[in-house]
Protein backbone atom coordinates (compact mmCIF):
# COMPACT_ATOMS: atom_id res chain seq x y z
CA UNK A 1 0.00 0.00 0.00
CA UNK A 2 2.77 2.46 0.95
CA UNK A 3 4.79 1.51 -2.13
CA UNK A 4 1.73 2.12 -4.33
CA UNK A 5 1.12 5.50 -2.67
CA UNK A 6 4.74 6.63 -3.06
CA UNK A 7 4.75 5.57 -6.72
CA UNK A 8 1.67 7.63 -7.53
CA UNK A 9 2.84 10.65 -5.52
CA UNK A 10 6.08 10.63 -7.54
CA UNK A 11 4.15 10.30 -10.82
CA UNK A 12 1.87 13.17 -9.70
CA UNK A 13 4.77 15.49 -8.90
CA UNK A 14 6.76 14.63 -12.03
CA UNK A 15 3.79 15.09 -14.38
CA UNK A 16 2.82 18.41 -12.80
CA UNK A 17 6.41 19.68 -13.00
CA UNK A 18 6.73 18.63 -16.66
CA UNK A 19 3.41 20.26 -17.47
CA UNK A 20 4.00 23.51 -15.61
CA UNK A 21 7.69 24.06 -16.31
CA UNK A 22 7.93 22.85 -19.91
CA UNK A 23 4.69 22.08 -21.70
CA UNK A 24 2.73 25.15 -20.58
CA UNK A 25 5.49 27.29 -22.07
CA UNK A 26 5.21 25.45 -25.39
CA UNK A 27 2.36 26.94 -27.40
CA UNK A 28 2.78 26.41 -31.10
CA UNK A 29 0.88 29.06 -33.08
CA UNK A 30 -1.92 29.13 -30.52
CA UNK A 31 -3.36 25.80 -31.65
CA UNK A 32 -1.06 23.18 -30.19
CA UNK A 33 -1.06 22.84 -26.42
CA UNK A 34 0.21 19.47 -25.17
CA UNK A 35 -1.19 18.32 -21.82
CA UNK A 36 0.52 15.30 -20.31
CA UNK A 37 -0.68 15.68 -16.72
CA UNK A 38 -3.91 13.83 -17.53
CA UNK A 39 -1.79 10.70 -17.84
CA UNK A 40 -1.95 10.52 -14.04
CA UNK A 41 -5.72 9.89 -14.12
CA UNK A 42 -5.38 7.57 -17.08
CA UNK A 43 -2.79 5.36 -15.35
CA UNK A 44 -4.59 4.89 -12.03
CA UNK A 45 -5.41 1.22 -11.45
CA UNK A 46 -8.80 0.06 -12.65
CA UNK A 47 -9.43 -1.39 -9.20
CA UNK A 48 -9.01 2.02 -7.54
CA UNK A 49 -12.22 3.23 -5.89
CA UNK A 50 -14.12 5.76 -7.94
CA UNK A 51 -13.88 8.47 -5.29
CA UNK A 52 -10.07 8.12 -5.30
CA UNK A 53 -9.98 8.55 -9.07
CA UNK A 54 -12.27 11.60 -8.91
CA UNK A 55 -10.34 13.14 -6.03
CA UNK A 56 -7.01 12.49 -7.77
CA UNK A 57 -8.33 14.09 -10.94
CA UNK A 58 -9.48 17.11 -8.99
CA UNK A 59 -6.16 17.46 -7.15
CA UNK A 60 -3.95 17.23 -10.22
CA UNK A 61 -6.24 19.55 -12.18
CA UNK A 62 -6.32 22.06 -9.32
CA UNK A 63 -2.54 21.90 -8.98
CA UNK A 64 -2.09 22.70 -12.68
CA UNK A 65 -4.72 25.45 -12.32
CA UNK A 66 -2.82 27.04 -9.45
CA UNK A 67 0.40 27.16 -11.45
CA UNK A 68 -1.34 28.15 -14.70
CA UNK A 69 -3.67 30.73 -13.16
CA UNK A 70 -6.63 29.22 -15.01
CA UNK A 71 -9.40 29.38 -12.37
CA UNK A 72 -10.49 25.73 -12.22
CA UNK A 73 -10.60 24.92 -15.92
CA UNK A 74 -8.10 22.06 -15.67
CA UNK A 75 -9.76 20.73 -12.52
CA UNK A 76 -13.17 20.62 -14.23
CA UNK A 77 -11.84 18.91 -17.36
CA UNK A 78 -9.80 16.40 -15.37
CA UNK A 79 -12.67 15.51 -13.04
CA UNK A 80 -14.83 14.98 -16.12
CA UNK A 81 -12.42 12.45 -17.63
CA UNK A 82 -11.99 10.80 -14.24
CA UNK A 83 -15.78 10.43 -14.11
CA UNK A 84 -16.17 8.97 -17.62
CA UNK A 85 -13.07 6.74 -17.41
CA UNK A 86 -14.94 3.54 -16.39
CA UNK A 87 -17.47 4.00 -19.18
CA UNK A 88 -14.74 4.52 -21.76
CA UNK A 89 -12.78 1.48 -20.58
CA UNK A 90 -15.92 -0.68 -20.72
CA UNK A 91 -16.86 0.61 -24.16
CA UNK A 92 -13.45 0.04 -25.77
CA UNK A 93 -12.77 -3.35 -24.16
CA UNK A 94 -14.15 -6.58 -25.55
CA UNK A 95 -15.85 -8.95 -23.15
CA UNK A 96 -13.37 -11.73 -23.88
CA UNK A 97 -10.41 -9.38 -23.80
CA UNK A 98 -8.47 -9.53 -20.56
CA UNK A 99 -7.62 -6.00 -19.39
CA UNK A 100 -4.85 -5.62 -16.86
CA UNK A 101 -5.58 -3.66 -13.68
CA UNK A 102 -2.93 -1.15 -14.71
CA UNK A 103 -4.03 0.52 -17.96
CA UNK A 104 -0.53 1.26 -19.25
CA UNK A 105 0.90 0.50 -22.67
CA UNK A 106 3.15 -2.34 -21.57
CA UNK A 107 0.33 -4.19 -19.82
CA UNK A 108 -2.19 -3.86 -22.67
CA UNK A 109 -2.18 -3.92 -26.45
CA UNK A 110 -0.83 -0.88 -28.30
CA UNK A 111 -4.09 -0.39 -30.21
CA UNK A 112 -6.12 -0.52 -26.97
CA UNK A 113 -3.89 2.03 -25.25
CA UNK A 114 -3.83 4.32 -28.29
CA UNK A 115 -7.62 4.30 -28.53
CA UNK A 116 -7.98 4.77 -24.77
CA UNK A 117 -5.56 7.71 -24.82
CA UNK A 118 -7.16 9.33 -27.84
CA UNK A 119 -10.66 9.20 -26.39
CA UNK A 120 -9.64 10.42 -22.93
CA UNK A 121 -7.47 13.22 -24.30
CA UNK A 122 -10.13 14.34 -26.78
CA UNK A 123 -12.80 14.60 -24.07
CA UNK A 124 -10.40 16.43 -21.75
CA UNK A 125 -9.37 18.93 -24.40
CA UNK A 126 -12.94 19.43 -25.60
CA UNK A 127 -14.13 20.35 -22.10
CA UNK A 128 -11.02 22.41 -21.32
CA UNK A 129 -10.97 24.53 -24.48
CA UNK A 130 -14.72 25.14 -24.64
CA UNK A 131 -14.80 26.13 -20.97
CA UNK A 132 -11.87 28.42 -21.65
CA UNK A 133 -13.68 30.14 -24.52
CA UNK A 134 -17.14 29.72 -22.92
CA UNK A 135 -18.88 30.41 -26.19
CA UNK A 136 -19.85 28.61 -29.35
CA UNK A 137 -19.19 31.64 -31.56
CA UNK A 138 -15.74 30.30 -32.49
CA UNK A 139 -16.88 26.68 -32.54
CA UNK A 140 -14.85 25.45 -35.51
CA UNK A 141 -11.61 27.22 -34.64
CA UNK A 142 -11.88 25.83 -31.11
CA UNK A 143 -12.65 22.38 -32.50
CA UNK A 144 -9.54 22.62 -34.67
CA UNK A 145 -7.56 23.56 -31.57
CA UNK A 146 -9.06 20.56 -29.72
CA UNK A 147 -8.16 18.13 -32.51
CA UNK A 148 -4.62 19.42 -33.07
CA UNK A 149 -3.81 19.61 -29.36
CA UNK A 150 -5.29 16.15 -28.84
CA UNK A 151 -3.08 14.68 -31.56
CA UNK A 152 0.04 16.25 -30.04
CA UNK A 153 -0.94 15.22 -26.51
CA UNK A 154 -1.63 11.62 -27.54
CA UNK A 155 1.72 11.51 -29.31
CA UNK A 156 3.53 12.77 -26.19
CA UNK A 157 1.60 10.40 -23.90
CA UNK A 158 2.33 7.33 -26.05
CA UNK A 159 5.96 8.41 -26.39
CA UNK A 160 6.21 8.76 -22.60
CA UNK A 161 4.91 5.22 -22.22
CA UNK A 162 7.71 3.95 -24.44
CA UNK A 163 10.41 6.04 -22.78
CA UNK A 164 9.51 6.50 -19.10
CA UNK A 165 6.65 4.36 -17.80
CA UNK A 166 8.07 0.87 -18.34
CA UNK A 167 6.39 -0.94 -15.51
Amino acid sequence: MIRWLIKYVVIFVVLVLIQVLFLNQMQISGYLNPYIYILFVMLLPLSAPRYIVLLSGFLIGLTVDIFSNSLGLHAAATVFIAYIRPFIIRSISDREEEINDYPGLKQNKFSWFLYYSAVMVFFHHFILFYLEIFSFTQFFSTLLRVVLSSLLSVFVIVLSQFLIFRE
